[in-house]
């Protein structure tokens, strides 16, 4: 019996990380939805962020008020570039690019954002390349596999795959007043353009947040001020773009289960069980999981959503998925050669302490 609640309790990041990835397909298709409704991409972003920062303060408030490090300007400064790279302006181009191209091709791109994030890395010298090694050409391999596939999947469309036809297609229960989800060809690469914009963004808040995490290493504290600077830019933003004031009406729709979804449950919930997943098992292992949105976001847009899948966009898919494990790989790599260096260094220390303690009462004894 003991065996048995081992491995359930060494499977539950696993469940987690799944859990997690299915919520996040399920935003796919909530946001298609609304916007298919009329409900602007702009307010959509701003409710979610309110959703979040609603969510997200009490718990920073709850779990974090007797370990919490000081706010400095710097902070706040990090906090407002987290909130516009990570949210506001990641979230407008990423929600611009699903609607004007598919869910499944919006989900594809945004898993350049590790290839974009090792650009990055080593424009900033947090990351060697290491091109001599093995795991230094995996990573670079997998950056330009990564690239290629993002490559394909924009320029080359290929036959129509049908592996089910459920002729279920929730969009037609919605009239899109402003937007037209059968876009023609300058749209789609537009939705391109926007997509692979978001990715690079998305990176770069990865670097800021890693920055950021090294003095406010509170992690319910940081999310509640990225949720709120991104609300407040949000807001803004909509509110400059956006001169309908019926756009902003919640009912009991649509529109209100999607803004609630996106806030509390996807942008709240699910950022502290992938916190607690980084603290069960490391960054690598939450980042692993990441292709599954792509799996559980093309089926979802396939059956609910009649979205046709293509075969460059199966191909184009498997090679960045393949590039990002390259990149992983290669990074795991490099992760274990650095923790095997650092307790040969203890052991060493720990000897030469060893041999000063025992020395001393012999040089006292022979005095005396």
């Amino acid at each position: 019996m003991e065996k048995f609640y081992n491995l359930v309790d060494g499977l539950k990041p696993m469940l987690v990380m799944v859990v997690v990835q299915i919520a996040y397909a399920g935003t796919n298709v909530l946001f298609k939805l609304a916007a298919s409704d009329g409900m602007s991409l702009r307010i959509i972003v701003a409710y979610r962020y309110i959703f979040a920062t609603a969510f997200m303060l009490p718990l920073a408030l709850i779990f974090e008020r007797k370990n919490r490090a000081k706010l400095t300007w710097t902070i706040l400064f990090q906090a407002f570039l987290c909130g516009l790279f990570g949210g506001s302006l990641s979230q407008n181009m990423y929600l611009g690019s699903l609607v004007l191209t598919s869910a499944t091709f919006a989900t594809a791109m945004f898993n350049l954002v590790p290839a974009f994030t090792f650009i990055l890395a080593i424009s900033f010298r947090l990351e060697k390349v290491g091109i001599r090694s093995l795991a230094g050409k995996a990573k670079v391999m997998g950056t330009l596999l990564g690239i290629g596939g993002a490559m394909l999947l924009t320029f080359y469309k290929g036959s129509e795959i049908n592996i089910w036809k459920t002729n279920i297609n929730l969009l037609n229960h919605y009239q899109s007043h402003k937007l037209h989800l059968a876009t023609p060809n300058h749209n789609h690469a537009l939705g391109a353009l926007l997509a692979v914009a978001n990715s690079f963004s998305y990176a770069f808040w990865l670097i800021i947040q890693a920055k950021m995490s090294a003095k406010y290493p509170n992690p319910y504290s940081s999310t509640a001020l990225m949720c709120l600077m991104a609300s407040v830019q949000a807001v803004v933003y909509a509110l400059c773009m956006e001169k309908d004031w019926s756009q902003w009406r919640l009912g009991w729709n649509i529109r209100l289960l999607t803004a609630a979804y996106a806030g509390v449950v996807v942008a709240g919930m699910m950022i502290s069980l992938v916190i607690w997943c980084m603290r069960m098992r490391g960054p690598l292992f939450v980042s692993v999981f990441n292709p599954l949105m792509l799996l559980c976001t093309a089926v979802a847009g396939s059956i609910l959503l009649d979205e046709p899948l293509h075969l460059g966009s199966i191909l184009g898919a498997t090679l960045i998925v393949c590039g990002l494990y390259a990149v992983l790989w290669g990074k795991n790599v490099e992760i274990k050669k650095m923790s095997q260096l650092v307790p040969c260094t203890d052991s060493i220390e720990d000897k030469t302490v060893e041999v000063v303690v025992t020395s001393t009462p012999r040089n006292d004894n022979v005095e005396e």
